[in-house]
């Protein structure tokens, strides 16, 4: 490394929220800037505000399984325009006086880049960046991520940052980097062939760079050809891009071989699209690799491109958790909300899953609950009709989400302002129901998927 090399700290915050869990959810996207920058000369530092593993836990987690557990959690303080939900709300992350002792233990950064996830837990990546502003007071802050992306403008004058960035951070990481050190990487180093347009040029995500790896987030394509009317994929990552193959495995092979890595989780929007050029030559190069690993779909799998020899793929493949994007089971009237799946697919699909050896626990369906004018009653027709297929449902939750095209229904229907705070969005509170937040309907639907 270059001794001139400039320092910048990557920092992935806190959540605030109602409630949070660990769902194989890792900021994948970030770290990949922080192997691009790393790759380009720049001496990077990492600090994970939600680390369940941080050395000052003092414990192992309790609660592992696949790589799954929950968050450090300290309740603080609701923000008033939330004091209508009778709900506790918490930070979720490691505690205060650790995260400002791991800011003091790192070399001093001529540069700092925050992410960020949901919209909604805007207030954590508010309180991230104040944190870090009392440490390094003259260090310029840049945000990026999916909130700073849907909500730039709120971001600008909320989060604290000196520079909030919009879109996918690879084709412009360096370009800031530079403007704000005054170091030329392209003067300094010989650069490699990467190309922001191209996916297989991307280095593998710098997730050595965790106090712990416990599972690894795998992307083997980016970007959605579906645009559903509830979704912000096609906004956040707009141009499809899919890797090669055998570059996946290559990658597979990487993190089990030199870190043990034993769960893996498909970040994928549409990893069985084109599946004959794509998925199955990828799962087959996984089997004849003869790993000991397991899969999980936390982003859902294309049920209409699950055929018999696919399910017989998953399964000798090793995965282990199956779910199934099917949203809804109103198939006469799903044409507004997006074009996925007819019943006869959902019926076909399950059937080769279970065929294939996967039993209910491992398959589940995703319903949406709390959609704009959704009636209680389909919710709970969904539910039904996914338990008598004898597979699990999966409730989720709805986001309304700015610039999709179930927004401005999402205003209509909701009792808040949904423009004026991405606070007011947060399923937990359920936005987009005019009547006020009930406890009762949200334990009677989860009572409902698992009796």
């Amino acid at each position: 490394m270059n001794r001139n090399a400039p320092e910048i700290l990557m920092v992935n915050p806190w959540i605030h929220d109602f409630a949070a869990y660990d769902f194989w959810a890792k900021p994948l996207g970030f770290l990949t800037l922080a192997a691009i920058l790393s790759q380009n000369g720049f001496s990077i530092s990492y600090i994970d505000a939600l680390d369940r593993f941080h050395p000052k836990a003092g414990k192992k987690d309790p609660y592992l399984r696949h790589g799954r557990g929950p968050y450090r959690k300290t309740i603080i303080p609701k923000p008033e325009s939330l004091n209508d939900i009778p709900r506790t709300f918490s930070r979720y992350g490691i505690e205060p006086e650790w995260f400002r002792e791991d800011l003091l233990s790192v070399p001093r950064p001529d540069l700092i880049f925050v992410t960020s996830m949901m919209t909604y837990w805007c207030s954590g990546v508010r309180e991230t960046i104040k944190t870090i502003r009392d440490v390094f007071q003259e260090v310029p802050i840049v945000l990026g991520g999916i909130y700073a992306t849907l909500c730039h403008d709120h971001a600008k004058s909320f989060s604290g940052a000196d520079l909030v960035v919009t879109g996918e951070g690879e084709k412009k990481i360096i370009d800031i980097a530079e403007e704000y050190t005054g170091f030329s990487a392209s003067i300094n180093f010989d650069l490699d062939n990467f190309d922001p347009d191209n996916i297989d040029t991307y280095p593998y995500p710098a997730f050595d760079l965790q106090n712990r790896i416990n599972y690894v987030p795998i992307l083997t394509s980016r970007g959605c050809p579906f645009s559903c009317a509830y979704c912000a994929s096609h906004i956040l990552s707009p141009k499809r891009m899919q890797r090669n193959p055998g570059s996946v495995v290559e990658e597979i092979k990487y993190w089990n071989g030199k870190f043990g890595v034993k769960d893996f989780a498909f970040y994928d929007d549409a990893l069985l699209m084109n599946p004959e050029n794509h998925a199955v030559p990828m799962f087959e190069e996984i089997i004849r690799s003869g790993m000991k690993i397991r899969f999980h779909t936390p982003n859902a799998l294309q049920i209409r491109e699950i055929t018999k020899d696919v399910a017989e793929l998953l399964f000798k493949a090793g995965f282990e958790t199956i779910r199934l994007g099917l949203e809804t089971t109103v198939f006469d009237h799903r044409s507004e909300l997006d074009r996925k799946v007819t019943e006869e697919e959902f019926g076909k699909a399950v059937l080769y899953l279970k065929d294939a050896g996967f039993n209910k626990k491992q398959i589940g369906a995703y319903l949406l609950a709390g959609l704009p004018e959704q009636s209680l009653q389909s919710v709970e027709d969904s539910i039904r009709t996914v338990k008598k297929s004898g597979i699990t449902p999966v409730l989720a939750h709805y986001t309304p989400i700015p610039h999709t095209a179930m927004w401005e229904k999402a205003i209509e229907s909701s009792r808040y302002d949904l423009n004026s705070n991405p606070l007011f969005t947060n399923n937990a509170i359920m936005p987009c129901s005019r009547e006020n937040f009930s406890w009762k309907e949200i334990a009677y639907l989860k009572k409902m998927t698992l009796e």
